[in-house]
């Protein structure tokens, strides 16, 4: 290749957001390709240390008819979060006092508990009011009955299964930030746990990752759960025994599904 021909591996960039086809000045990256990757790093960190707008979020499930409950793990702050996983998976004696008061005046037997929690990307809740605006309404409309959504903060996966036993619900959905990529610092993970336990295995669950603009939208996303839990709550299971065959997204399925969050 002479000076002034086309990158040959150009044509990659059209199919990945991966790091392809970036040349070189001398021995290194050009300028631009360093600078971007520089500020792709910084968001990455970013997502994992800022602080979830649940506020925000609070008030967006409002508008759209949510019952909202708040707890907390027992990770203190950011960075006990971040150095003790264990922390982040078990409720704060308040938030389990405040779920086991919720359960006493609403005892009757529950379906599914969705829980929303900041994870490792504060920037990835901003998927969730499309996700369960798509989803809970046809859940409903099937005669599912729901606990409130609960926000989770300074959460991990395993903290749902805490909030589905005090609520008493069978299955679990849990909203979760996914560490985040140098090109993906705003992606959701959607976890689905039937019968949770205290000590429920990860084989026991199913994901849905990569929600976002750039990766799987939210209508799909939320067929995708939609068909999991129909399947999990009629057999009785999920995880590895749970496989998705939801197929392409039928035009009924929530054609008014609500965009993500700016």
């Amino acid at each position: 290749m002479t000076p002034g021909d086309p990158d040959p591996w150009s044509i990659l960039k059209n199919f990945t957001a991966a790091r392809v086809a970036q040349g070189r000045t001398g021995t290194t990256l050009p300028t631009r390709e360093l600078l971007e990757f520089t500020q792709a790093h910084a968001a990455a960190r970013d997502a994992v240390h800022d602080a979830a707008d649940f506020t925000g979020l609070r008030a967006t499930l409002e508008t759209i008819g949510e019952t909202v409950l708040d707890v907390r793990s027992c990770a203190t702050d950011r960075a006990t979060y971040l150095r003790r996983p264990d922390f982040g998976r078990t409720l704060h004696l308040e938030s389990v006092a405040l779920l086991d008061g919720w359960h006493a005046a609403h005892p009757e037997p529950l379906d599914i508990a969705v829980v929303v929690a900041d994870g490792l990307s504060a920037g990835a809740l901003a998927q969730v009011p499309g996700v369960l605006g798509a989803l809970l309404p046809e859940l409903r409309r099937e005669g599912f009955r729901l606990a409130p959504v609960t926000l989770a903060s300074q959460a991990r996966v395993a903290l749902g299964d805490g909030v589905a036993l005090a609520v008493g619900a069978r299955l679990v959905l849990v909203l979760i930030g996914e560490r985040p990529g140098l090109s993906s610092p705003d992606s959701l993970g959607a976890y689905l746990t039937f019968g949770p336990q205290p000590l429920t295995p990860d084989s026991a669950r199913n994901c849905v990752s990569n929600i976002r603009p750039a990766g799987l939208d939210a209508r799909t996303a939320a067929w995708r759960l939609h068909q999991l839990i129909l399947n999990a709550l009629r057999r009785g299971l999920s995880g590895v025994a749970l496989k998705d065959e939801s197929g392409e997204v039928p035009r009924h399925f929530a054609p008014h599904a609500l965009p993500s969050m700016d």
